[in-house]
């Protein structure tokens, strides 16, 4: 009996429900909505800047700073996602008589359940198009996983010194095999069998280094925290990597990922020392003059993180990574448009600070009465800003097709202070160590994973009660109302980890014994 037949309950086995492909005129749409957003952002911005506007001339400053961070943000994505290009699945044709292309599968794995891996292994044993070879790269030095490897016809790989985590692991094993082309999937990634089917067409051209395909979450439909970071995948994956490709300037997301193997040789593999392997490994394929792709049909399926803490750990460690890579990115020698798109790439992960500024707002003129603008009503402001932050918020739907949704977006705006920290962090040349994204939830509720959210909250709370009580005069009343609406977004994204969790993943975990007794964590 396969491991298909016993884990029939397994979402990652099921027909996506997302499809990457763009709809017709995607690109033309994006492109109204810019025309419409234009004449009021100069609305807004014009009435920003009058002479007289400034209040407090440091809250001023800081205002007009967040507000040029999110405008130069969203031009950024108004002219990545009006730049889309959808590749087509293409097959890679060969001459009769011709061997098929060898292809090595890579899936790293590190003490993760054998039945979140089997599946992967199994499917990629499966895949048609090439003369396939699947390894198991095993960190954890799993009994239980070298028998499912032999099981399935996998090759099982181990090494002596487990250094560089994922990035190591994969390095480890490219001299020790000798495809044409190495397909990369995090292990708990299921492949199509059509999934080389649909991508080595793609390598054709000798001067492509690697095609990326959508990192896909199956159990977004049985998972509030899945779900909500998937809207924010869904996002990336869907007008942002389509426009991206359009401008040449696709970066590896690390799995789903088929490289030829000569590119990676003349990168050096994969960086060691980031935690953001991928993206750097990017920044140097581009600035070596190699091509990228992205086809943006679902061929693998995977799992998003089921908690808040793994949730929080993924972008903690995305965050501190792409922040670093923009050293690499500003040094690297590149074609303008890749350079900025790298840059636009990782100053998303500085958005947080413009949050922070928001969310202090209304406390800072409630406890001491400054503001930053002078001359205006709350009924002023509304009129100006409001018409601008719709056409924004539009924008994101219109692109993202009604895959970017409300629970995705509180969860992004309660994750603020990861940004913040993981800025200062950068700031002070400390990247961190790789630590693997936990691909099963707990099933308790985790209100610690959240507390500076929560910590927020009780502060925008606490200063509103002190403003009315102390005194109700309509200013204060508007900032409460400000304080209200912020208190709203932050227990939304906040509430997955408070509220009961959902079910369990069906697959047990495996629990047999590894080998190796040293449980040392895996470190960059």
């Amino acid at each position: 009996m396969s491991v298909t037949d016993r884990t029939t309950d397994d979402p990652r086995l099921d027909a996506p429900t997302w499809d990457g492909r763009p709809g017709a005129h995607a690109a033309t749409r994006v492109r109204l909505m810019a025309l419409l957003a234009l004449p009021l952002a100069l609305w807004y911005f014009g009435w920003l800047l009058e002479p007289g506007r400034m209040g407090s001339p440091i809250l001023y400053a800081v205002l007009i700073l967040a507000e040029t961070f999110n405008l130069v943000q969203a031009v950024g994505f108004w002219w990545t996602a009006s730049r889309q290009r959808a590749r087509p699945a293409l097959r890679l044709t060969h001459d009769d008589g011709a061997p098929p292309p060898r292809v090595d599968v890579f899936v790293p794995t590190y003490d993760e359940p054998v039945a979140i891996v089997e599946p992967t292994i199994e499917a990629a044993t499966r895949m048609r198009g090439a003369n396939v070879t699947v390894h198991v790269l095993d960190d954890g030095r799993s009994d239980a996983m070298r028998a499912m490897a032999a099981r399935h016809g996998a090759r099982y790989l181990v090494r002596d010194h487990r250094s560089g985590a994922k990035a190591g692991n994969i390095n480890a094993a490219l001299p020790r095999t000798d495809g044409e082309f190495v397909v990369v999937l995090d292990c708990d990634h299921v492949p199509s069998e059509r999934f080389l089917e649909a991508t080595l067409g793609h390598l054709a051209d000798a001067r492509v280094a690697m095609v990326q395909t959508p990192q896909y979450y199956a159990n977004a439909r049985s998972n509030r925290v899945a779900a909500a970071a998937w809207a924010q995948q869904a996002l990336f994956f869907g007008a942002i990597a389509r426009g991206k490709d359009g401008l040449g300037a696709m970066f590896c997301c690390g799995t789903n990922t088929v490289f030829r193997r000569s590119a990676l040789e003349d990168a050096g593999g994969f960086p060691e020392d980031s935690v953001t392997e991928d993206f750097e490994l990017s920044v140097k394929l581009h600035a070596r003059g190699w091509r990228t792709a992205y086809m943006p049909e679902v061929v693998a399926s995977g799992l998003g993180p089921e908690d808040m803490k793994s949730y929080i750990s993924q972008q903690q460690r995305w965050a501190r990574g792409c922040l670093g890579g923009m050293r690499s990115a500003l040094r690297a020698k590149l074609p303008l448009r890749h350079k900025v798109q790298y840059l636009l790439s990782s100053m998303y992960f500085l958005s947080g600070w413009t949050v922070l500024i928001y969310l202090a707002m209304p406390i800072v003129r409630i406890l001491t009465g400054a503001q930053p603008l002078a001359g205006a009503t709350a009924d002023q402001f509304l009129m100006h800003f409001a018409p601008y932050y719709a056409i924004a918020l539009g924008m994101v739907a219109v692109a993202g097709a009604g895959a970017f949704t409300f629970a995705g977006f509180a969860l992004a705006t309660s994750s603020f202070w990861i940004h913040v920290r993981a800025s200062l962090l950068a700031l002070a040349g400390r990247r961190g160590t790789f630590v693997v994204t936990p691909k099963q939830g707990q099933a308790r509720r985790q209100p610690a994973a959240v507390w500076p959210a929560l910590a927020m909250v009780a502060t925008l709370l606490g200063v509103a009660l002190y403003g009315i009580v102390r005194d109700p005069s309509p200013a204060t009343v508007n900032n409460v109302a400000f304080a209200g609406f912020h208190i709203s977004i932050l227990m939304a994204g906040a509430w997955p980890a408070l509220a009961r969790p959902d079910a369990p993943p069906a697959a047990a975990v495996d629990e047999t014994p590894v080998s190796d007794p040293e449980r040392e964590r895996v470190a960059a």
